[in-house]
């Protein structure tokens, strides 16, 4: 529908209508109702997965680091004492190697305790013929060539050995966290597409219930502007009303899980610990969520009013 003229009068009221004439002719712009709790749960969710995702990303991040540069020697010789005197060979032919930062044979009594769990008493385990282990740390990573390096030094005293990178072991541990990170960052993308739903649906329906009194507003020398501003108004309030209670409700989600994560005592799970860079983006969320809301009204409004006058 084309905008009527105006007569002289409205006009020249163009240039004197102003943003307090708007509000008072439609009193009812704020986005009234649900809107402020349900984005205080978009905050919420979206802080709860943020802060998962940051920490498996840290949990990641240190394993790797701290097994970049370990091997692991097993004598797997079925016989004890040929096993024993294999392990001490090649326990002093790694000492003599450059690459070799430290290396330490686990005693036999701290293996049967780790695995007393599995295999039961002693007995069981003396049945179970358990390799001998040298637990390695290299000068550099852990690569093909240093593996190399280490089977050619220990293959003479060693014949029965095995010689692994620690970080091969954990690979698919380390795939499946890196898929709950992208899963996370997927969940977090899709709270805010939501959330900007939400808002388009709400500023919509407020427009819906203003129809009449915005055309009036409209003849009467209001921009879309300035109706646009009204609505961004109310949006603005919404928001960081809900930006609060959802960080705040989040904030406690996260330090709960995170403390009972940390009753654990899981040397992989110590590491999920957030740093001051994942609070401060974490913080950054309702910032993130008031700035959607605010820009998702205005251009719902401006595209609406336009195709209402």
């Amino acid at each position: 529908m084309s905008k009527p003229p105006l007569s002289d009068t409205a006009r020249a009221g163009q240039s004197s209508f102003d943003g307090d004439k708007a509000r008072a002719l439609i009193p009812q712009a704020r986005l009234a109702g649900p809107m402020p709790w349900v984005l205080a749960i978009m905050v919420a969710l979206t802080v709860l997965a943020a802060g998962a995702g940051l920490a498996l990303g840290n949990i990641v991040g240190d394993a790797r680091s701290e097994l970049a540069g370990g091997a692991t020697v097993q004598i797997l010789d079925a016989d004890p004492n040929t096993r024993a005197e294999q392990a001490t060979a090649a326990q002093e032919a790694l000492r003599t190697m450059d690459i070799v930062a430290e290396s330490r044979l686990i005693p036999q009594d701290e293996l049967d305790a780790l695995l007393e769990p599995w295999l039961g008493g002693s007995g069981d385990a003396e049945t179970v013929p358990v390799p001998a282990l040298i637990d390695v740390r290299l000068e550099g990573k852990a690569d093909e060539e240093a593996l190399a390096a280490l089977r050619t030094r220990i293959a003479d005293v060693a014949p029965d050995a095995r010689v692994d990178a620690q970080s091969s072991w954990l690979q698919p541990v380390f795939a499946a966290l890196s898929s709950l990170q992208y899963l996370a960052l997927a969940l977090v993308v899709l709270l805010a597409v939501t959330s900007a739903a939400a808002v388009f649906l709400a500023a919509r329906s407020a427009l819906g219930n203003n129809r009449e009194t915005i055309a009036i507003v409209h003849l009467l020398g209001g921009t879309d502007g300035q109706i646009a501003q009204l609505f961004q108004r109310a949006i603005l309030f919404d928001s960081i009303l809900g930006g609060i209670v959802g960080l705040i409700l989040g904030l406690t989600a996260v330090l709960g899980l995170g403390y009972q994560f940390a009753a654990l005592d899981s040397g992989m799970v110590a590491s999920a610990g957030l740093d001051w860079l994942d609070w401060i983006l974490i913080a950054l969320i309702p910032i993130f969520g008031v700035a959607l809301a605010v820009v998702t009204a205005r251009f719902t409004v401006l595209a609406a009013v336009r195709k209402m006058l």
